[in-house]
């Protein structure tokens, strides 16, 4: 899990010598453990939206295709590719930011449209 309060997190570690030496003040163990679960969640972020990229099923008409009659079997095959790699799972602990970044790189693929043909050339500068 991504997410966890710094009492489940300090259970964890108690017993850590790390946790021992690293300070004996508690403000300055929490401030490094928030510092450290942000750290992570950004991370797991990241890590997501290069998920989304590798998904081939994703593309510039899925948003629509969301919209339409297939959209529940559309949002199920998506689902089943995010559920198959742990970097579509470490983001459970976090649903709304899962989906916002979801939606957020549906509508932009939406925007930019099809990507060119592998076949375009840039014209070359004389």
């Amino acid at each position: 899990a991504v997410v966890s309060t710094q009492s489940t997190g300090r259970k964890k570690i108690k017993h850590d010598a790390r946790f021992s030496k690293f300070s004996e003040d508690d403000k300055e163990r929490e401030a490094e453990y928030l510092r450290y679960v942000k750290e992570k969640v950004a991370t797991a972020k990241s890590d997501f939206r290069q998920l989304l990229k590798e998904i081939k099923c994703v593309s510039h008409k899925s948003k629509e295709t969301l919209r339409g009659p297939n959209g529940d079997s559309h949002m199920r095959e998506i689902r089943q590719f995010l559920t198959n790699d742990k970097r579509g799972l470490v983001l459970d602990d976090l649903p709304e930011d899962r989906d916002r970044i979801l939606d957020e790189y549906l509508t932009e693929l939406e925007k930019f449209g099809p990507p060119p043909p592998p076949t375009a050339t840039r014209p070359a500068k004389r």
